[in-house]
């Protein structure tokens, strides 16, 4: 099963890119054994529409033109649920024998996310309840999304 994190706005060269980097490329070798993976990152240029509306409207048809292979979608939204470690692993699990292909996390602009990506979206997550850089969020779900791997293959990296 492949991941695709779709996003607005780039990371720019340096720690950032690098520390995401780095767990993409942990996934795509760990996931292999265990029918996970890779993972994909899709930056899309933030809008820049006269209202909130117009900008939410063209982010939110972006992502899901990004994410139109995927036949998962979970939207990032700090109303979303939260989960543990091992309950993200178990969903990841749950999701993958359940034969899903491609699971896509949608990370939105500084104003959200706009109807259109909240109603096609199959499941809402919140990272955390503090409100994340979304620069950070990515690392922050590459690295769960890592973690969701060594849990399923048994590697030691999560010792809960």
């Amino acid at each position: 099963m492949r991941f695709t994190i779709a996003a607005l706005g780039r990371l720019k060269e340096g720690p950032d890119r690098a520390q995401l980097e780095r767990y993409v490329d942990l996934l795509g070798g760990l996931g292999r054994s265990c029918g996970l993976g890779p993972l994909q990152i899709v930056e899309l240029p933030e809008a820049r529409g006269p209202t909130v509306a117009i900008r939410c409207r063209d982010e939110s048809q972006r992502l899901l033109a990004a994410s139109s292979s995927a036949d998962h979608r979970i939207l990032l939204d700090e109303r979303g649920r939260t989960h543990s470690s091992e309950r993200f692993a178990e969903l990841i699990g749950r999701l993958r024998d359940g034969g899903t292909r491609e699971i896509a996390f949608l990370i939105g602009g500084a104003d959200g996310h706009g109807t259109e990506a909240r109603a096609t979206a199959d499941d809402t997550l919140a990272l955390s309840h503090f409100t994340l850089p979304h620069g950070l969020a990515r690392i922050v779900l590459a690295e769960q999304l890592y973690r969701a791997v060594t849990i399923l293959a048994g590697h030691p990296y999560h010792r809960a």
